[in-house]
């Protein structure tokens, strides 16, 4: 095989040309860095990437595992570059702060460790924006990444590394995490898979917030669902170290499954209630008849709910979670100076929330909780557009206006996804095609909570009836 028909499998498919015989670790690896080395210096998806000398040692043993006889499971020699927000032992991880510049961790995080045993190669990190918040993967430690579809703009975030290494075809596979759509709106913006489990699939070393309010997920992104599927079979999983892990059970979804009079909800803008970039729900809509020519039975609803209260007790529990996870930070002058100025007024906002406020927004977060499962009662999945905007300028930190109406915060601009976040409810970010500048966008594939295999297999059943997945970025 030539490089690019290399870099151009599937996860799966490559998996099955390595223990097949018919391609090697070695080749593989030389393939991808060589991928690396013309492409990421102008997309700069892959950070802290490692010495090229010694990744091929380690896929050269791969290959004497396998002539021997021995795999070590599906991902065995796959290079994969974890999210810099998610600890690798002996790489680099800097949250994309210069607090963490040159914090190397001595220990895996236990998504790492599975994809570890499951016989990946960790080749370094994907790039995200500083500590993760906000959806443009830029940072004062390694810049900004930028989409392939169009260099000029955003690859999103905070997964946007991740997303716009698949794109790129710098990655076979991503890694990723969503609390504020992290994991869906760099998937539209970069015409891959993210799906969003449900809190607890996959497990996390304990941190103080985590027992408090679960608002972040870990998750699988790729360039097909059943990419995206096998590594979140990889990922997910009990472990009794975290103490809202689920147990383990079989999440591989069913292809073929039959989708006759199946229930779909558009919830479109909400009524009115969010702004859209001209052409972004357009867009959206369009995708639509593909749920209709697989059987199922699409009609528009809109929530019977207050959704600026959503709204509110998110912005309250996320920026009441930043300043207690950043108060040592912020209490530090020399520290606090080295922190971009939305991560200042989350923590600001959050050292003045009361208990009582904290409170109040949990018990609303609870009421949206059974608003939606009175929705679940009527329909099978919701549908939802990824973002509001389709990538934007890469200099740009944020939109500060949507169609009109001015937004408020660094991340106003992406409240399409917070519902499904509030709700803990699994999400499969899927592509819905490009607009005549050749931007793309995407949809989120909502199901009932902790249906995620469920998920999964309408994703495959949207992805078998569209090509969007198969238009490549032309680098």
């Amino acid at each position: 095989m030539q490089d690019d028909e290399i870099t151009g499998l599937s996860a799966i498919a490559l998996s099955a040309a390595i223990h097949e015989k018919r391609i090697s670790c070695t080749g593989v690896m030389q393939a991808y860095l060589a991928r690396i080395e013309s492409f990421n210096p102008t997309v700069n998806a892959i950070v802290s990437l490692r010495d090229a000398d010694e990744l091929l040692a380690e896929a050269a043993v791969c290959d004497a595992e396998l002539a021997s006889g021995k795999s070590r499971g599906w991902m065995h020699g796959l290079p994969i570059a974890i999210k810099d927000l998610c600890e690798v032992k002996g790489i680099r991880c800097t949250y994309g702060s210069p607090l963490f510049a040159d914090f190397v961790p001595d220990k895996d995080e236990v998504m790492v460790a599975r994809v570890r045993a499951a016989g990946a190669i960790v080749i370094g990190k994907t790039n995200t924006p500083e500590q993760g918040l906000g959806s443009q993967s830029y940072n004062p430690v390694h810049g900004t990444t930028k989409n392939p579809y169009d260099l000029s703009k955003t690859a999103g975030g905070s997964s946007g590394g991740a997303a716009a290494a698949l794109a790129a075809h710098l990655l076979p596979i991503a890694d990723g995490s969503d609390m504020m759509g992290s994991l869906r709106n760099p998937a539209a913006f970069n015409n891959v898979v993210g799906f969003r489990p449900s809190p607890g699939r996959v497990p996390t070393a304990l941190k103080p917030e985590l027992f408090v309010s679960r608002l972040s997920v870990l998750g699988p992104m790729g360039r097909t669902v059943r990419d995206a599927a096998a590594l979140f079979a990889t990922q997910a999983g009990h472990d009794p170290r975290d103490p809202m892990s689920l147990p383990t059970e079989d999440l591989t979804p069913r292809e073929g499954r039959d989708f006759s009079g199946a229930r779909i909800a558009w919830l479109g803008d909400l009524g009115g209630y969010l702004p859209f970039e001209p052409g972004v729900l357009e867009l959206c809509r369009s995708a639509l008849p593909v749920f209709e020519r697989i059987g199922c039975k699409v009609e528009e609803t809109v929530p019977e709910f207050d959704m600026a209260d959503v709204w509110r007790a998110w912005t309250t529990l996320r920026s009441w979670l930043t300043a207690n996870a950043m108060r040592d930070a912020y209490d530090d002058p020399a520290k606090r100076a080295q922190v971009k100025p939305d991560i200042i007024w989350e923590i600001e906002r959050g050292l003045d929330m009361t208990a009582r406020e904290v409170h109040f927004a949990s018990k609303r977060r609870s009421a949206w909780y059974q608003h939606v499962l009175t929705l679940f009662e009527r329909y099978d999945y919701l549908i939802l557009p990824s973002a509001q905007v389709f990538p934007f300028d890469a200099t740009t930190h944020w939109p500060k206006e949507i169609a009109g109406r001015r937004m408020d915060t660094y991340h106003r601009w992406m409240e399409v996804v917070i519902g499904p976040s509030m709700a803990g409810l699994p999400v499969a970010a899927m592509p819905a095609g490009f607009n005549d500048r050749g931007l793309p966008n995407g949809i989120q594939i909502i199901g009932r909570p902790q249906a995620d295999k469920a998920v999964l297999e309408l994703a495959l059943a949207y992805e078998a009836a569209t090509d969007w997945l198969d238009k490549r970025p032309k680098l």
